[in-house]
């Protein structure tokens, strides 16, 4: 059963921002889950219908908010009926093509419509206890806006296999990437450990201590220009390492951000001399443009050699268009 909770806002508290008042008045939940809830609809102003959906909203006196805290989630990732693109499938392991939007595992705000929750209901009980409680199967992951290929495991065996392939660099990793600018060279070898950035946490970045060895190999497929301005081009990077966000970090520190970044690439200026319609392909393009395209293994208990190739999808497909079109005026 959801817990209703009225808040009311005291003279002093007047001026405040929502999730600092509702922090404040219960100490019992995490500002960030407060924020969650805000964001989700279960927070209301008394008197009005519409949810509140900004935690930056400033109270006033006199104001009750209705707080409705829905029951607590398993702690264990639920079954869903989710459909999943599977390329490959056996006792041991299978190979999906996750689609950009959809979030691997399980996390603080995103509980469900998960990979592993997919996994769940196809593969039932063969991935319990396979990798903790959280990630069952899960070998390897990319980012929630990353489209692309995942090998999963479905057994013990299979999972200290794969573990294995990818702790030797011994997995055949292929991304496509769009990105702002011509890179130059046009092909190269990018090295720099990855750690988490020195001042914001939720970032990643090229560092000197702490990091981890990264080694990415990039390789101009081809590139746009419009007007004499350098536009964009695609890259195929192939990974020697698999560190978290290693293609966006390392693209961006030589200077060629992957479009529609906006963690890595918010900064980017889109030249004002482009016409409207690239602009807006550009700056509209709702996600990194980045695509796990080939995955080639080992199979870790047969020994097959195993290869999987992914299409470009629609999204990147259009965008790409849009880049030639307007090369070509």
């Amino acid at each position: 059963m959801e817990e209703a909770i009225e808040i009311h806002v005291a003279a002093e508290q007047s001026g405040a921002r929502l999730d600092k008042l509702l922090a404040d008045s219960l100490p019992d939940i995490s500002r960030s889950r407060l924020k969650a809830l805000i964001k989700e609809g279960h927070v209301t102003l008394a008197g009005e219908a519409q949810s509140l959906v900004t935690p930056s909203r400033t109270v006033k006196p006199g104001e009750c908010y209705l707080v409705s805290i829905p029951p607590a989630a398993s702690a264990e990732p639920l079954p869903e009926n989710i459909p999943l693109t599977v390329l490959y499938e056996d006792s041991h392991l299978l190979v999906v093509d996750k689609p950009a939007g959809m979030v691997v595992h399980p996390a603080p705000g995103a509980e469900r419509g998960t990979l592993v929750n997919a996994l769940l209901h196809h593969c039932g009980d063969s991935l319990s206890g396979i990798g903790g409680v959280r990630r069952p199967g899960i070998v390897h992951r990319i980012d929630k806006d990353t489209s692309g290929l995942l090998v999963v495991a479905k057994n013990d065996i299979a999972h200290h296999g794969l573990a294995a392939l990818f702790a030797a660099h011994d997995i055949d990793r292929l991304y496509t990437a769009v990105v702002h600018g011509h890179p130059a060279p046009a092909a190269g070898k990018i090295e720099g450990a990855i750690g988490r950035h020195p001042h914001d946490r939720k970032k990643m970045a090229i560092v000197t201590r702490g990091g981890k060895e990264a080694v990415t190999h990039y390789r101009t497929l081809s590139h746009f220009t419009n007007r004499g301005v350098p536009v964009g081009a695609e890259v195929e990077c192939r990974l020697e390492t698999g560190r978290t966000h290693q293609v966006r970090v390392h693209m961006t520190s030589i200077g060629h951000p992957l479009i529609g970044d906006g963690v890595y690439g918010a900064r980017r200026a889109v030249s004002h001399r482009l016409p409207a319609d690239l602009r807006g392909a550009i700056l509209g393009f709702g996600r990194q443009a980045l695509h796990a395209r080939r995955l080639g293994f080992h199979h870790p208990v047969t020994g097959v050699l195993l290869g999987f190739d992914s299409p470009l999808p629609v999204d990147m497909a259009r965008l790409l268009t849009a880049l030639q079109t307007a090369s070509e005026q």
